[in-house]
C-alpha cells in the first residue's frame, strides 16, 4: 500500500505560476476595497477628525477652566445680562446708550467663547489642515473600514494551503484577536486618553506655561498609542501561541510571575509616552490579562497535533 503523502500541494491543481497569479488578484481586490473606503472615508473626514480630537479639546477645555477673568462671577454676568436689557428697553437711547450697548454685548460674546477658543489646538502651516491631518485621517479610517475585507482576501490566498485543523485555529484566534485588538485601542481612547492628558497638562499648570497643542502632532499621537494599546493586548493570544508549541507551559508562567511582572512594565514603560500614568494604565490591564493567558493555557481545548503538523504526522 503507498504510504500516504503529508506535502501541502501533493493535491493541489494549481502550478507556481498559478498560485502567484491567484496572489495577484487577491492582492487587487484587497487595493480595490481599501481605495474604496478610503474614498468613502474623505466624505467623512471632517467627522473623523472631529471624533479623534475629542479628547483634547475636553481636556483642554477643562485646564482653560481657570483661565476665565477672575472679575467674571454669575453675580456679575447677572448684572451685566440686566443692564443690557435695560440699554435695550430704552424707546429712545442716546448715542452714548446705544455705545455702552454694544460694548457690553461684544464683551459678554467674547466671555461667552473664550472657553472654546482657548481649548483649540492649532496648525502652524496653511496646507497642514488637509495635508497633514484630513488625509492622514482619512486614510487611516479607510484602512480600518477596508481591514476585514483586506483580510478576507489574505485569508483566501492563505487557507488554501491549510490543513483542516489549522483552519480551526484561525477561525476560533483570529476573532479572539481582533476583539482584544479592538478592546485594547478602545480603553486607550476611552479611558486612558483623559487621565494622561490631565496628568501632562496639570505640569503646564503647575509651571505656568499656556500649551499650544498642535493638530497634526495629536493626530499622530492619538492613532499611535491605541495602536500599541491593541497590540499589547494580544498577549493571552501569545502566551497560548507559545504553550500550545510546547515553548512553555502553564506551571512555568505561574511560576515565573515575578519576571513576567517585570517584562510587562518594560513593554509599558517602552510602549507609551514618557509618563508614569500612562504606563501604569498600560501596565495594569496587561497583568489581567496575564492572568487571562494563563487561564486560556489551562481550559482551552488543545489539539493533539501541533497546528504546524500534519494531523496523520507520527
Amino acid at each position: 500500500m503507498k504510504p500516504q503523502s503529508h506535502d501541502l500541494f501533493d493535491e493541489s491543481t494549481m502550478s507556481f505560476g498559478d498560485h502567484l497569479e491567484a496572489l495577484r488578484i487577491h492582492l487587487w481586490k484587497a487595493l480595490i476595497g481599501l481605495a474604496i473606503c478610503v474614498v468613502l472615508a474623505l466624505f467623512i473626514g471632517h467627522k473623523i477628525v472631529a471624533v479623534v480630537r475629542a479628547p483634547i479639546d475636553s481636556a483642554l477645555k477643562e485646564y482653560n477652566l481657570d483661565k476665565l477673568p477672575e472679575e467674571e462671577s454669575p453675580e456679575q454676568q447677572k448684572s451685566i445680562e440686566d443692564l443690557i436689557a435695560s440699554l435695550s428697553a430704552q424707546e429712545n437711547p442716546t448715542a452714548e446708550n446705544k455705545a455702552l450697548q454694544k460694548i457690553l454685548q461684544d464683551y459678554q460674546h467674547r466671555i461667552n467663547n473664550i472657553e472654546d477658543t482657548m481649548a483649540e489646538p492649532v496648525t502652524l502651516a496653511v496646507q497642514e489642515a488637509f495635508t497633514t491631518i484630513y488625509l492622514k485621517v482619512s486614510f487611516v479610517a479607510g484602512l480600518v473600514l477596508a481591514s476585514p475585507w483586506v483580510i478576507y482576501q489574505i485569508w483566501l490566498f492563505v487557507a488554501a494551503g491549510l490543513y483542516p485543523h489549522e483552519r480551526k485555529y484561525v477561525y476560533i484566534y483570529l476573532p479572539i484577536s481582533i476583539f482584544l485588538f479592538l478592546g485594547g485601542a478602545l480603553f486607550c481612547f476611552y479611558a486612558v486618553f483623559p487621565f494622561v492628558l490631565n496628568f501632562l497638562l496639570g505640569f503646564n499648570k503647575l509651571l505656568g506655561v499656556n500649551p499650544q497643542i498642535r493638530l497634526s502632532e495629536w493626530i499622530s499621537f492619538a492613532i499611535t498609542l491605541p495602536l500599541m494599546f491593541g497590540l499589547s493586548f494580544q498577549l493571552p493570544l501569545i502566551m497560548l501561541f507559545l504553550e500550545r508549541i510546547s515553548v512553555f507551559e502553564v506551571k512555568d508562567y505561574i511560576e515565573k510571575t515575578r519576571m513576567a511582572i517585570l517584562v510587562i512594565s518594560i513593554i509599558s514603560m517602552l510602549m507609551t509616552p514618557a509618563d508614569p500614568m500612562s504606563m501604569l494604565l498600560m501596565m495594569l490591564p496587561l497583568l489581567l490579562l496575564y492572568g487571562l493567558g494563563i487561564a486560556m493555557c489551562k481550559y482551552f481545548p488543545s489539539a493533539n497535533a501541533s497546528p504546524f503538523e500534519s494531523p496523520d504526522s507520527p
